[in-house]
């Protein structure tokens, strides 16, 4: 299991916990998602003509780049897109910058602090991940008759349409902040993509999905343990140490049954720690592997 790192991502208000299979949970089941930054709309230049007026700048390449209205959002060839600001790694610098492996796009990927870094892990496993493009363009808008920029930290793209996303902590988020977000969020909402501001993760998430992670590379399957585990956990949810102690091997069973709740072929109930104790079920059959 990876370093924790810092927990400020984890440590938000919580709200009533309730039952979240980790095989048919989307990202929006997992994270805290911020929703004050509407109440800024107001602040916000939206006549008729806004959607020309506002502009997204994007980078093709080292050098070249493009500009597009918010109203020519969907015209924008993503997989041809570069990050609009470069990552900088310097002794001094107070963020912690690094490079994330995602399985669903076979590629590292940017991130500028810890709370980015989960987000990565965590969209990899749930968003039905296609591409995750970060710092995917700069955002210029108008409020109050004043010119405001701001970079969104990923563009996810998924199965069920782009999902723009900002990274923040419930503490760190100020006013201008807010009115950044509003405005995102109007653009992605003229686009017909899904924006939102992820300030944690629901309680055991995090450490639930890091463990899974620990076997989502390929992994040989000789003695199928796999078969073996999906035979036991067909018969309904079963606690973890049963469920790998039905296997002929139970060690090799355990590094098993994380490949396969990666893959969401078995699913574990995240609104409690994983351990021994976690119920672990057969995946339904239209759910198997997929990543909703």
């Amino acid at each position: 299991m990876r370093d924790s790192g810092p927990s400020s991502i984890r440590r938000v208000p919580e709200e009533p916990q309730r039952d979240t299979w980790s095989d048919s949970c989307r990202l929006e089941d997992l994270a805290f998602l911020h929703r004050g930054f509407t109440e800024y709309a107001y602040q916000l230049d939206l006549d008729e003509r806004w959607a020309r007026r506002w502009t997204t700048t994007w980078k093709f390449g080292r050098d070249a780049a493009d500009m597009y209205s918010v109203r020519d959002l969907n015209e924008v060839d993503v997989s041809r897109t570069a990050p609009v600001r470069r990552f900088t790694w310097r002794t001094d610098q107070h963020h912690r910058p690094g490079l994330e492996y995602m399985v669903s796009t076979r590629r590292h990927h940017g991130f500028e602090s810890f709370e980015e870094e989960c987000l990565l892990l965590v969209a990899d496993f749930a968003a039905g991940l296609r591409e995750a493009l970060s710092q995917p363009f700069r955002l210029r808008f108008y409020a109050g008759g004043k010119r405001v920029d701001h970079t969104p930290d990923y563009l996810l793209l998924t199965d069920s349409g782009p999902f723009v996303i900002d990274v923040r902590p419930a503490g760190r988020i100020r006013p201008e902040d807010e009115l950044k977000f509003a405005a995102t969020f109007e653009a992605a909402l003229a686009a017909g993509w899904r924006y939102g501001v992820v300030t944690g993760w629901r309680r055991h998430v995090w450490e639930s999905v890091d463990a899974f992670s620990a076997e989502r590379r390929p992994l040989a399957n000789v003695l199928d343990t796999q078969g073996q585990l999906r035979v036991a956990a067909s018969q309904g949810p079963l606690p973890l140490r049963d469920l790998v102690d039905r296997c002929s091997i139970p060690a090799v069973a355990r590094a098993h049954a994380l490949h396969l709740l990666w893959r969401r072929e078995l699913g574990a109930d995240l609104s409690v720690p994983y351990g021994d104790a976690s119920l672990i079920r057969l995946a339904p059959a239209g759910l198997r592997g997929v990543r909703s």
